[in-house]
């Protein structure tokens, strides 16, 4: 699938159709319930009356892809996201109200804060859940009553182009449009006069994203992955958490932003997770080249850059344990891009599978003798996205989830937090910036403005404020001050 990337968009296309959306944007005034409904309801048909086609064209791009999983982890989180939308936006839209200190609220003066658009959205989207990842932020945006933007992955280039027609048929292009293209359209995408601006990848390129939109001092949201540690408990159940960190380390792959990165166990514990991690996979998964369930790596490259890790920790002294229960060959197989499970044990800091975010079907192993050298590891290196502590001891679960900054955590499972609207979705530092899902999307995509309205009597007389000033606005000011 290299080189099949779709044709570009020029900068100068992608800036006419910001200012078409902008100039409706402003012309159209309140952005209403029915409107913000009736798009939302029309972004959830696009979904719907197309999910088949979408999971086809997705295996396709992938070189296989279960359509099981882009049903479970593409269409449906995509479908809650939106219907979740069109439940609450009445709710979400209504002003919050807001107390005042003495004595504003005694002379009659009322706050709120009112959610209004952003305006014109920007959003580019990666190919790991080609679906999710344009339908679930949309479905806040457009609660939002922003118009959008979209411009999704050139490594899904059938997906890409597909949403684009489909978005074509379903929206007028100031409301919703999609734009495709490689890397110099990424470029010139985030170097427009958004109102926001929304990207999800790897750090990297997350900075270059901001230092883009800084040039137009536009607004971001970055949602940027990083290295999610495992921390198992000695009171984990070892069964379980090998059979729950599995199954997110091999979903998709491992091609989940929140999928575990590096598995944190005690060293009397090693062996038997190794075991139980070993038989879980080769259980779901009896073979994998011709198993429709197991997916493909995206392309040659990013399968190539993983096969790097593993012969990387080999020359450097790490066991590696490849779990391939057919013994199949995997060499020379560059029209799936497959690749083994593998296990990495006594990985070391210099590998590079301890150094980037793994994105595979990957695991290293680490071992350790008390709970707080792992602890410290995590701190001393990049926020991560996800932090996952497996265990029944609740003083130790406390002890890790609040010495530890992550944009997130599930307990006794992997990746759960990110999957509820009810939660907010985002990182810290190198992680991302800001937070989507839900309610707290709405928020991020909306100005939360302050409208503060005094009486038609003036307050600042009454205050004494109004100069020549007097003995009263002592007074009022030591009032203020005894509190």
């Amino acid at each position: 699938m290299d080189g099949m990337q779709p044709a570009g968009t020029p900068a100068e296309t992608i800036r006419d159709i910001l200012n078409a959306q902008r100039k409706a944007y402003l012309a159209e005034g309140e952005v209403t319930l029915e409107t913000r409904l009736d798009r939302l309801k029309r972004a959830r048909a696009v979904l719907m009356d197309n999910k088949d086609t979408f999971i086809r064209l997705i295996s396709e791009d992938f070189g296989n892809r279960s359509g099981d999983t882009t049903l479970f982890a593409d269409v449906v989180g995509s479908h809650g996201a939106l219907s979740d939308a069109i439940k609450h936006t009445a709710k979400w839209m209504k002003p919050e109200r807001r107390g005042l200190p003495f004595p504003l609220g005694l002379l009659g003066a009322k706050a709120q804060v009112v959610p209004q658009p952003k305006g014109v959205v920007g959003l580019i989207t990666p190919w790991n859940f080609p679906l999710t990842m344009v339908f679930v932020p949309l479905a806040q945006m457009l609660a939002a009553g922003n118009r959008v933007v979209i411009k999704p992955s050139e490594w899904t280039p059938k997906t890409s182009e597909f949403l684009k027609e489909a978005f074509a048929k379903a929206f007028d292009r100031t409301e919703v449009a999609v734009v495709t293209g490689g890397v110099e359209t990424s470029q010139a995408f985030a170097s427009q006069r958004w109102d926001h601006l929304m990207f999800t990848g790897a750090p990297v390129v997350g900075k270059l994203i901001m230092r883009a939109a800084s040039e137009n001092l536009v607004p971001v949201t970055l949602e940027l992955g990083g290295k999610s540690p495992v921390v198992v408990g000695r009171s984990a159940d070892i069964a379980e958490t090998a059979e729950r960190v599995a199954v997110f380390k091999h979903m998709n792959a491992g091609q989940i932003c929140l999928a575990p990165d590096y598995l944190n166990v005690a060293e009397e514990q090693r062996d038997a997770f190794v075991e139980s991690y070993t038989k879980t996979v080769e259980g779901m998964y009896p073979t994998m080249l011709a198993n429709e369930q197991y997916t493909s790596i995206i392309t040659p490259r990013h399968r190539e850059r993983l096969e790097g890790y593993i012969a990387d920790a080999r020359a450097k002294g790490a066991d590696v344990r490849i779990i391939n229960p057919a013994n199949e060959n995997f060499e020379g197989q560059n029209q799936t891009n497959k690749l083994p499970s593998a296990l990495i044990l006594n990985p070391t800091d210099d590998m590079k599978v301890m150094q980037e975010e793994i994105f595979g079907p990957i695991l290293p192993v680490r071992t350790y003798k008390q709970v707080d050298e792992v602890i410290d590891y995590v701190n001393d290196r990049e926020r991560p996205l996800a932090l996952y502590y497996m265990g029944n001891d609740d003083a130790e679960q406390k002890q890790v989830v609040t010495r530890t900054t992550s944009g997130g955590v599930t307990v006794n499972d992997c990746l759960w937090h990110g999957a509820h609207e009810t939660l907010p979705f985002g990182g810290v530092g190198n992680s991302g910036i800001g937070c989507y899902h839900g309610h707290d999307g709405f928020k991020e995509f909306s100005h939360m403005k302050p409208v503060l309205k005094h009486p038609k009597r003036s307050i600042g007389r009454l205050m004494g404020i109004v100069p020549p000033y007097t003995d009263k606005l002592k007074k009022m000011m030591a009032m203020q001050l005894k509190k």
